[in-house]
């Protein structure tokens, strides 16, 4: 189906922007806001800290194992099709997760709205990308990153404020309506467009296997199943087998083929589940810990995602230039530095001399390193392939961070009972630091050894190359950024 050409500043196209960027800050804010509301869903729903590290991993893990099936249904059903049905299957969910009697019953529902956001997610850029007449996609992507921006900065605040004024059931309540509003306007407004070249087959047997290869692997970590985690591990040596083999993979093994692309993925792994364990564990430490009310805690991180908004995209440009090499070493240090900063927040924690300058430093690193990692992964492939690499890129972030909920609290000696004992969460907190800035360390070394250096071209020779954006249109990498949980994903080009 061709793609309809649409201008930026015609009616129709403004609310194509409306829809999509309502739509994708749904999925994004579900998979931070919930964090502000877990203490009181504990204590209300008389969880322990398990049962908190289920209802995050049950999103991600639906979300990680489908994210890149998503995308597929939409190339090959179409994209506003697709978009719509996750739309509606996420408001299902979270109707699901707001009247949940019991924490067993909120972990179901919160498995069933992964699948919804892993249908909706990908859609959203690729619905811009395809709508939208060449001259002004550039602006259309830019305009929905910065707006996303914008929600993800004001996301925890108003998940706090939910949280403090109405309860935490507000949280999953809210997206009603805004799910009523991304149907109403996709269905009257929105473009239908698809691939013109899709894939014969969907690969459903890979992302089946990679949903039961990571749920076991989750059970295990959590619940401290030896055996489960051994049998989660086997079924993911499984599916890389299973990937390599098949004709329609999902994640086609010639990607690995690039040293960069292996290199950037090894360093999202690290960085995001250090990210993962920091949001997670963070959000128990001010509020059972050092007091503060959800507003208080979920306005203690506006800091990073407005300094993302600010600095992502000048990351992402100066990476274009003189290579990610440098951005992505310095960044995972001042990150990890900020972390190390973290460690002073303790009970009755002063935000301005115990919580700020940590929250400062690690968002400056995280603003130094997302964009530059993008710009590594666009960099590594061919064009044609931009898509499914940012797209893989994304699911291993999603993945890093379910692994890590997983297994951190166990390592940090933060188990039953720890909810009503905060010198418990104050020691766990203290090891699982450490333990992230580690691995942000770990991500900083993997990018210094494995990301080669830019070559200098001689004076008298003329660079023939295009650059990473004439080559792709216009670049994520170079937007602003602010989604903390995954990469941003490059939309395919348009033929």
């Amino acid at each position: 189906m061709a793609a309809p050409a649409l201008a930026l500043s015609s009616s129709r196209g403004r609310w194509v922007v409306a829809a999509t960027v309502l739509g994708s800050s749904l999925a994004m804010l579900d998979g931070t806001v919930v964090n502000v509301a877990l203490p009181r869903i504990g204590s209300d729903l008389g969880a322990e800290v398990a049962g908190l590290q289920w209802t995050l991993s049950g999103y991600t893990l639906t979300l990680a194992s489908f994210i890149l099936l998503g995308g597929a249904l939409g190339d090959r059903l179409g994209r506003r099709r697709v978009f719509v049905w996750g739309t509606v299957w996420f408001a299902i969910a979270s109707a699901l997760c707001a009247f949940a009697p019991t924490v067993d019953v909120l972990i179901a529902a919160r498995v069933l709205q992964g699948i919804g956001a892993a249908l909706l997610t990908p859609g959203s850029l690729a619905i811009i990308s395809a709508s939208f007449d060449e001259d002004d996609r550039g602006a259309a992507i830019g305009l929905w990153s910065g707006l996303g921006g914008v929600a993800a900065a004001i996301g925890p605040m108003l998940g706090g404020w939910l949280v403090d004024f109405a309860g935490w059931r507000s949280v999953f309540l809210i997206n009603l309506p805004l799910a009523v509003a991304v149907v109403w306007v996709a269905a009257r407004h929105v473009p239908e467009t698809r691939d013109p070249h899709p894939p014969e087959r969907l690969d459903i047997p890979g992302a089946a296997l990679a949903a039961v290869a990571l749920g076991a692997l989750t059970y295990g970590l959590i619940e401290e199943v030896t055996w489960a985690a051994i049998v989660g591990a086997v079924l993911m040596v499984a599916f890389v087998l299973v990937e390599r083999r098949s004709p329609y993979a999902l994640v086609p093994s010639s990607l690995f083929g690039s040293r960069v692309f292996v290199a950037a993925n090894l360093v999202t792994l690290a960085v995001y589940a250090a990210l993962g364990g920091v949001f997670f564990l963070l959000m128990l430490q001010l509020q059972i810990v050092s007091g503060y009310s959800p507003l208080a805690a979920g306005v203690s991180s506006l800091p990073i995602t407005i300094l993302m908004l600010l600095l992502s995209s000048r990351a992402g440009r100066w990476a274009q230039v003189h290579g990610p090499r440098i951005p992505m070493t310095v960044g995972p240090l001042l990150a990890a530095g900020g972390l190390l900063l973290m460690l002073r927040i303790g009970p009755d924690a002063p935000y301005l001399t115990e919580v700020l300058p940590g929250v400062l430093v690690f968002g400056l690193g995280l603003s130094t390193l997302v964009a530059p990692l993008t710009v590594a992964v666009l960099g590594s492939v061919s064009t044609d392939q931009a898509g499914i690499a940012s797209g893989v890129n994304n699911a291993v972030a999603r993945t890093s961070q379910l692994l890590a909920v997983a297994a951190l609290p166990a390592l940090a000696g933060i188990g039953a009972g720890a909810l009503a004992d905060p010198t418990v969460i104050a020691s766990g907190f203290r090891i699982a630091m450490g333990i992230c800035a580690g691995l942000l360390v770990v991500g900083a070394a993997i990018s210094l050894v494995m990301i080669p250096r830019p070559e200098k071209a001689r004076p008298e020779e003329p660079q023939p190359e295009e650059t990473l954006e004439e080559a792709l249109g216009p670049t994520v990498a170079c937007k602003p950024r602010c989604d903390v949980t995954g990469p941003a994903v490059q939309p395919p080009p348009q033929q």
